[in-house]
């Protein structure tokens, strides 16, 4: 499935090695100004080769906006919006074609399709989320106009908090060859209350789905998350005032609907699958062999992932905007 949302729908296309990555979004509302300029911000900053923190892969991540767009506003239409790739090196992955890296998606790949697409992973890539945050620049421009920013930052990385120590930590990682995970917090300030489905639809639902939907987070949170299984209800509760709410626990959403409070998401993110260590594997042919994972790749996923789950974030909660219009018309 490479297609998200029901409102405000997103494919994306490409692969890590091929000519291009890119994104279509249909039901975009028309008559939004939109340029490349509108886009490009958000690719910059989850783009690789940025810093000694991330992949050294020289890429510009230019975005190029091919279809829906007439002087300078949507026009309602398909939205399609283009990445090429320029600096893919498919021959560190030659050595490595008939070997399944551990901590990848190449064997369930195999398992499922009967091929793959063995260079740099192909649609598993973590280059397939430029069309995610492109068509979330866009949703986080529609939403901007209604009062709704999205906004998100690095909680820890392998335990480590705060900027000086959390450099450091993944410095440490890929001198010894090796990559660490970390927790990211995104959160959605100006959200109405409302927002949201109280059944199979929950807001929070939605969520938790879009962040599990990329490829590095293994869990989320929504509010105080799991440390709500420690607590009493008179500590959890979010009491209510004629002023308003006096907590957030329950991270802006009540019975899968939005509370009108700021929402508020954190996703654990795993450590880098890519790395230098030689690790046990197997062959095409399921015999026991040995690999050292050559390529350029990030030490830490974290500081590149926040674009991305902003990304997600945004494309849930306009979609559940363009929802609610239905029934208020």
């Amino acid at each position: 499935m490479n297609t998200f949302g029901t409102n405000f729908r997103i494919t994306t296309f490409g692969e890590s090695h091929g000519a291009a990555v890119g994104v279509v979004i249909d039901g975009c509302p028309p008559g939004m100004t939109l340029s490349e300029s509108d886009i490009q911000p958000a690719l910059d900053r989850r783009k690789p080769g940025t810093s000694p923190l991330v992949s050294p892969r020289q890429e510009s991540d230019k975005v190029e906006i091919l279809s829906g767009v007439f002087d300078g506003k949507t026009t309602g239409t398909p939205i399609a919006l283009l990445v090429r790739n320029h600096d893919a090196h498919s021959h560190d992955y030659e050595e490595m074609k008939n070997l399944f890296r551990p901590g990848h998606a190449d064997f369930t790949f195999q398992q499922k399709y009967g091929i793959r697409d063995y260079r740099g992973g192909g649609r598993s890539s973590g280059r397939e989320t430029i069309g995610r945050v492109a068509a979330g620049a866009v949703a986080e421009k529609y939403l901007k106009s209604l009062g709704i920013t999205v906004k998100g930052h690095i909680v820890s990385v392998h335990g480590k908090a705060g900027a000086q120590e959390i450099e450091s930590e993944i410095l440490a990682a890929k001198n010894a060859g090796d990559s660490v995970g970390g927790i990211a917090e995104i959160a959605a300030k100006g959200c109405p209350a409302g927002l949201g489905d109280p059944v199979f639809s929950k807001l929070d639902a939605a969520i938790a789905g879009a962040m599990m939907g990329i490829g590095a987070v293994k869990g989320v949170e929504i509010g105080a998350g799991f440390a709500v299984a420690g607590r009493f209800g008179s500590e959890n509760n979010d009491p209510i005032t004629k002023s308003g709410f006096l907590s957030n626990n329950a991270g802006g959403i009540l019975g899968g609907i939005s509370s009108g409070q700021e929402i508020v998401v954190r996703i654990a993110v795993k450590p880098t699958a890519s790395i230098a260590k030689p690790q046990k594997t197997i062959d095409a042919r399921r015999n026991d062999a040995s690999i050292t994972v050559k390529g350029r790749h990030d030490p830490c996923i974290v500081p590149r992932i926040i674009p991305v789950a902003e990304a997600m974030l945004a494309l849930v909660l306009v979609d559940a905007v363009l929802e609610q219009r239905k029934y208020r018309e």
